[in-house]
């Protein structure tokens, strides 16, 4: 099954461009304090993200329920070009730093389609654990800042996701991915 950290050649390509400095609601109850938000692609810091609005975030099935593995449908066409998230359910635990090693529960898919490519839910359905410096870069911006209790809906990019090179058989070259993350603990 796959995970999350990049092969060492699309580890190289994403830390390479790290150094270049280079909404819709999908829960059957929507919540007005939900935010939106959006990051800039050339963002290098691991810093938490700021709100924006958007647009380009696909529907989310069972989005609030934390016992349920999430779905997601297909996300709208162009697909955005800045890593943007929604928090689904809001977690009032410790906040994740770009330093930690995070215990995070996920569900990753490709932002065309909805299919998915990778997650802990159909692999036994238990967390799990890895530090926040060694996975692609926008998973990492994504969890930077979140909360323990909290489940994310977030869209990377491909230049912070696996780039020109993907990573196969199950994300190819240059895919907007999009994953949804309960941050279940932080080490």
């Amino acid at each position: 099954m796959r995970r999350l950290v990049a092969a060492p050649v699309a580890l190289l390509f994403v830390l390479t461009l790290a150094g270049c400095g280079n909404s819709k609601s999908s829960s059957s109850s929507k919540d007005t304090s939900e935010t939106t938000t959006s990051l800039a692609s050339s963002t290098t810091e691991a810093a938490p993200l700021t709100s924006t609005p958007t647009d380009k975030i696909p529907e989310i099935g069972n989005a609030t329920d934390l016992t349920k593995a999430p779905s997601v449908s297909p996300g709208a066409a162009p697909p955005p070009t800045e890593l943007q998230f929604k928090d689904l359910v809001a977690g009032n635990g410790a906040v994740a730093k770009s330093t930690d090693t995070v215990n995070v529960q996920y569900y990753g898919a490709n932002y065309a389609d909805g299919k998915e490519f990778d997650s802990t839910w159909t692999r036994g359905g238990q967390p799990t654990s890895f530090p926040l410096n060694g996975v692609i870069k926008g998973f990492s911006l994504a969890i930077t800042g979140m909360k323990v209790g909290s489940r994310r809906v977030v869209v990377i990019p491909p230049d912070l996701g696996y780039g020109a090179n993907g990573s196969p058989p199950a994300v190819g070259p240059n895919e907007t991915l999009v994953f949804v993350i309960d941050l279940v603990g932080i080490q």
